[in-house]
């Protein structure tokens, strides 16, 4: 795969026009990365193989000329000259990552070790876009980087947690063995404009179920707790980390603001103004019962702190839902 030819030297980037690759960038929120990246004068090329990924998602880019893209499968080796490598390709709602466990499991280690390995190469630098997952059911509230998680590696769910969580070990391996410049970050729930409609998503299926006045459905007793986070803050929190100089992490990049299932739903229905009523299923097994991150690293070392309250972020998202309805 042809890359968009030579790359300016990795440096400041509101001095330096970099050439970056965004694994994944057709997706929710590897397409607002590119967006961004474009906007502030940047080369992007995006790779997707457009499993949950969409054409549609990144059209309003491929006019211009800073942005390219090409329909690739990260499992597949590729290759090109890059300053950054963001690696955002795999699928991240339950319904899609568990479509084709094994696939799930090779998208996050061989995807990896393709990124890994070419930033090997070039001297890139590659920023894994890791996830609260990895802390499974936790025992510990609120999360912070230094909990080694509660995941039970044999779940239906496991092919996602432990996938990022081997990522994770091997952007370790390779940045202690071969010095590859990596960053790690641990995304949160996060929600906002393109989020896919059959995703599976709480945020997703709250909204369009309460637009289409059907029944939002709760899975276990509506206490189980969330942070969510709106998609323009953790792009703000994904660049800073990928140009923050001297710190690797891994760092949480989420909303600790917590609020129950039902307290999201309750405020679902009243800004869609909807007629739905909550209606509750058996819990989903494996499902983590609170999550709430611990951000005080991120502030610290990227003096980054989410901006959106989850009220302003959900009319935004009912908005842009009523607009693809």
């Amino acid at each position: 795969m042809d890359a968009m030819g030579p790359g300016g030297v990795a440096g400041t980037r509101e001095l330096e026009r970099m050439k970056i690759l965004v694994t994944g960038g057709a997706g929710f929120i590897g397409s607002h990365l590119c967006e961004r990246l474009v906007s502030e004068g940047h080369e992007v090329v995006c790779i997707d193989n457009l499993f949950t990924g969409s054409r549609e998602n990144i059209a309003h880019l491929e006019s211009g000329d800073r942005f390219r893209f090409f329909e690739h499968d990260v499992q597949e080796q590729f290759d090109g000259q890059y300053d950054r490598i963001y690696n955002l390709a795999c699928p991240a709602s339950p319904p899609h990552y568990q479509y084709d466990p094994v696939e799930t499991v090779r998208t996050n280690v061989l995807g990896m070790m393709n990124c890994l390995d070419l930033a090997k190469r070039t001297g890139a630098r590659v920023l894994q876009a890791s996830t609260s997952e990895i802390y499974g059911d936790p025992l510990v509230h609120p999360q912070q980087e230094a909990y080694w998680g509660n995941v039970n590696p044999i779940s239906k769910r496991a092919c996602y947690d432990e996938g990022k969580r081997c990522a994770e070990t091997l952007c370790f391996d390779y940045h202690r063995e071969y010095g590859v410049d990596i960053r790690i970050i641990r995304i949160f729930n996060t929600y906002g404009p393109r989020m896919a409609k059959d995703d599976g998503r709480v945020v997703s299926n709250f909204v369009l179920q309460a637009l289409r006045g059907e029944p939002i459905t709760i899975y276990g007793d509506g206490t189980y707790t969330r942070s969510f986070q709106y998609v323009d803050d953790l792009i703000d929190g994904m660049i800073r980390m990928m140009e923050q100089e001297g710190f690797v992490g891994p760092v949480n990049i989420g909303n600790p603001g917590e609020f129950t299932i039902k307290e999201l739903a309750e405020q679902v229905i009243e800004l869609t103004g909807s007629s739905s009523e909550m209606t509750y299923l058996d819990a989903v097994k494996d499902d983590p019962k609170q999550r709430k991150p611990e951000i005080s690293l991120a502030k610290e070392k990227l003096q980054w702190e989410p901006k959106v309250d989850l009220r302003q972020g959900l009319k935004k998202t009912i908005e842009y839902f009523q607009s693809v309805a």
